[in-house]
Order: structure tokens, then C-alpha cells, then sequence
């Protein structure tokens, strides 16, 4: 018997459905070389701004001339504000290529009052420890670099934009980068929380080339606190807070302690 067909003929085949790449997020050496793609882009927004002080000042370039200028408030003030757009930039593209959201990587995302005060506190305690020994071993309790860029940004009025750059734009940036960024790809490998949390402090201390090992150690203590709390609170709104609170007291007591004003 002859098989019966449809009057319109034989049956279609079914469509061809586009399956789109899950999202992904980056393990070790993915957030590793991405990281330092994230970093160049810091520098290269910094650098700018920096090579631009220098070319102005007209005439031959020497050394002596070119440190003034890289030290000076108001050089490092909008080196440090236009890192950060392009520290955004290099991450909207390191997530944009995982399809991953965006705020979902980085954990943009508000936190309890609870763990608020939490980091407070625990702060606090961790800094005025750090100001005990400064003062039991004889040292200066706030370093001698935040002292000559608070008065070079007093002598050129820009004061205002130091604490702008400081208070905001730097905790945004490297909050974004370490504890962000770094934190969420290491924290998922074989690193697990505990291993990003200091690797990606290490790399935080890191790009505070401007201190010595004393404040090198009270800066890397201070990464771990915010790496846990970024982990307690999966928010890194959270320790952008308290990153921003940290540097903003650092300025006022560098202020009451030097009189600049």
C-alpha cells in the first residue's frame, strides 16, 4: 500500500535553533591575564594624564624636573580620577566577552546595615592597632607620602579634588579590580576563597608602590579584612564603602596632624 502524504508535500524539517554560549566566569589564568589587561588599562589612563604634566612644563625634560611634577597633588589627583574610566572600560570588556551581567560579576549588590557595621568596626580596630605599634615603635602614624601630596594639593588648590581622588575614585577603581574582578574568577578555581582572598590582597599591596614595608603590611592587612567581608557579604559595594571611609579618615588625620588646611 502506497504511503500517504500530506497534500502540501513531504513534512519540513524542524528549524535550526541558535544555542547562545552560556556565561561563564573567568577561572585562574583567565582572570589572572585578564587582570593584567584591567591593570594596563589603570596605568594608561594614569600615564596620560601624568605625560601630559611633564610635556607642559616646556623646555628640556630632566629627571629632577619630572619627579616634582609626578609627585605633585594635583598631577596625582586626576591621574588617579582618570584611571577609573578606564579601569571600567577594561572590565565592561573582560565581562562583556564571559556574558556575564555585569553587576552580577563584580557583586554589585547592596548588603545589610548588619554587615555594615561589621566592617566598621572591625576597621577601625584594625587601623588604631596599626597606630599602636606606629607610635610604640616610634614611627610616623600616617605615611610621609600623604603628608607632601596633601600640602602640594593645598598649594595648588586642589585639595577639594585630592579628597575626590582619594575618597572615591581610587576605592571605586581597585575595589572594582581586587575584590571584584580577581576575587570572583580566583575565588572559583582551585584557589578557592581562601586563596583569592590573598592573592588578591598581594596583588592590591601591590599597587601601593608608595609606601614602605610598614604600610605595606598595614595596607595587606587591610585587604584581607575587606577580602572577607567581600566574601562574608558577596557585596563589593560593601567594601567599596568601607575602602572609601578608610582613606577619607587617612586624609583627615594626615590633615590634623601636618595643619594643612
Amino acid at each position: 500500500m502506497d504511503s500517504l502524504e500530506s497534500p502540501a508535500g513531504p513534512a519540513a524539517p524542524p528549524p535550526v535553533i541558535a544555542t547562545q554560549r552560556p556565561p561563564r566566569i573567568w577561572k585562574f589564568w583567565g582572570t589572572a591575564l585578564w587582570g593584567l589587561f584591567i591593570f594596563a588599562a589603570m596605568f594608561a589612563g594614569q600615564i596620560v594624564v601624568v605625560a601630559w604634566f611633564v610635556l607642559r612644563q616646556g623646555g628640556p625634560i630632566d629627571m629632577a624636573a619630572a619627579i616634582h611634577v609626578v609627585g605633585a597633588g594635583l598631577t596625582i589627583s586626576l591621574s588617579v580620577i582618570t584611571g577609573l574610566p578606564a579601569v571600567l572600560a577594561a572590565l565592561w570588556v573582560a565581562i562583556r566577552v564571559s556574558r556575564t551581567p555585569f553587576a552580577d560579576y563584580l557583586a554589585l549588590r547592596w548588603t545589610s546595615w548588619t554587615n555594615l557595621l561589621i566592617g566598621v568596626v572591625a576597621l577601625f580596630v584594625l587601623v588604631m592597632g596599626w597606630d599602636l605599634v606606629s607610635r610604640m615603635t616610634g614611627r610616623e602614624v600616617t605615611p610621609g607620602f600623604m603628608g607632601d601630596v596633601l600640602q602640594s594639593a593645598r598649594t595648588d588648590g586642589a585639595l577639594g579634588l585630592l579628597v575626590f581622588a582619594f575618597c572615591v575614585a581610587a576605592p571605586v577603581s581597585e575595589e572594582l579590580f581586587a575584590r571584584g574582578f580577581l576575587y570572583r574568577g580566583w575565588s572559583e578555581s582551585f584557589l578557592g576563597p581562601v586563596g583569592a582572598i590573598l592573592l588578591s590582597s598581594l596583588v592590591w599591596t601591590a599597587l601601593h608602590l608608595q609606601y614602605d614595608w610598614f604600610f605595606f603590611g598595614e595596607v595587606f592587612s587591610i585587604g584581607l579584612l575587606l577580602g572577607y567581608l567581600r566574601y562574608r557579604s558577596n557585596s563589593t559595594w560593601l567594601t567599596i564603602i568601607l575602602h572609601g571611609l578608610n582613606n577619607f579618615a587617612a586624609v583627615v588625620q594626615t590633615i590634623l596632624l601636618t595643619g594643612t588646611n
